[in-house]
């Protein structure tokens, strides 16, 4: 007998998550200087670090052999503030992937569900399958979450409800007053919702859903969000969960210690602080998400309007975008190929700097003109 066969089958059938490309792998397949190569595939900030969350970095340097604060008080306190909420609602992870883990964990078996959109994040899929619970995958709108299809395959059974907004990769935003309605109804079901914004940094307010003032609306209420994307901390990854007391304790109960290392506690908890950074951001991706759809343009290309930092962009009607994400590798430019997200005639670009989206597009124009 196999060692594999001793694993839940449910586990032996998980395709693992495929992360965008790495540079330093590209440079090796392709024989590129690494200095060379663009990264518009993991909506990453193009800025880098602040300043703010460097030296935090540098300062927390010299306590690195001690083992960090297992309950993260400074930057739970610093959340709880930012918020309006208390300090026992928050729950810290190893970026947000490791909050939707955990929600998995605590509330996910074999026997129950978990209902998700089609298009939807990766890792919802992945981590109901990882705890022996059913996927159930409800059809999109215009490649955005149909609410009313998610609501019609909520089952007895089902625990979770998975909801991004804005969604990746098709940066899908919901109106506010039918996912207010959606979330009316859903809290009178068994199953607790997790509203997923890890872009929400990069949304206009106005645009905002009211989320957290929702939390005292609807208990089965779970908010995740990321020091990865706007903070630009992707590589220390941190991210957290706003919900109801009783809820951040079940999640704390399945959290590993010590779960968000050093240097990513002080560094979020000084970026979480620096509001230039964070304006600086936003300025540069609202800009460079101009560019971008200017640029689809004049090339005739269709995209999807997004509320992130990325943009998914159709660039083989009726074909398969894979032949173009490789001849863009050849010409040192990674982008995110998204057919196993169901949408195999596009590819989702990061936003970049100016020079960096300058240089994509210009690499797509010569392949697409050279078809």
């Amino acid at each position: 007998m196999s060692l594999s066969e001793l694993s839940p089958h449910y586990v032996r059938a998980i395709a693992p998550y495929q992360p965008g490309k790495p540079i330093s792998e590209l440079a090796r397949e392709m024989g590129l200087n690494e200095a060379d190569i663009v990264k518009l595939a993991s909506n990453e900030n193009p800025l880098g670090i602040g300043s703010r969350a460097k030296q935090a970095i540098t300062d927390a340097m010299a306590e690195i052999a001690l083992y960090p604060d297992g309950n993260g008080y400074a930057l739970k306190s610093a959340l709880a503030a930012r918020l309006d909420v208390g300090l026992d609602q928050i729950v810290l992870g190893n970026g947000s992937n490791d909050v939707l883990d955990l929600v998995a964990r605590a509330f996910l078996a074999p026997g129950t569900s978990a209902v998700y959109s089609r298009h939807a994040f990766a890792v919802y899929p992945l981590a109901t399958q990882a705890a022996g619970a059913i996927g159930i995958e409800a059809p999109a709108k215009d490649f955005g979450h149909d609410l009313d299809a998610m609501l019609a395959r909520v089952k007895s059974h089902t625990r979770v409800v998975w909801i991004a907004n804005p969604n990746n990769p098709t940066g899908t935003l919901l109106d506010n007053g039918a996912l207010h309605a959606a979330l009316a109804a859903l809290s009178r079901t068994e199953a607790v919702v997790v509203l997923d914004e890890a872009y929400v940094e990069y949304m206009d307010p106005a645009r905002r859903a009211p989320s957290l003032q929702w939390l005292e609306e609807f208990p089965n209420l779970i908010l995740t969000r990321t020091f990865s994307k706007a903070y630009g901390l992707a590589g220390l990854r941190v991210g957290y969960a706003a919900c109801r007391p009783e809820v951040a304790d079940l999640l704390n109960r399945v959290r590993q210690p010590f779960n968000v290392n050093s240097l990513a506690l002080a560094a979020a908890t000084a970026a979480l602080d620096d509001a230039e950074f964070l304006d600086r951001t936003k300025r540069l991706n609202d800009d460079g998400m101009a560019q971008f759809t200017e640029g689809f343009r004049g090339l005739g290309l269709e995209w999807i309007p997004s509320a992130g930092n990325f943009v998914a962009v159709r660039v083989a009607p009726g074909g398969d975008a894979g032949p173009v994400f490789q001849a863009l590798l050849r010409k040192g430019v990674i982008v995110r190929p998204v057919a196993n997200y169901a949408m195999p005639e596009y590819l989702r670009v990061s936003i970049g700097l100016p020079e960096q989206n300058a240089r994509c597009l210009a690499a797509l124009g010569e392949i697409l003109g050279a078809k």
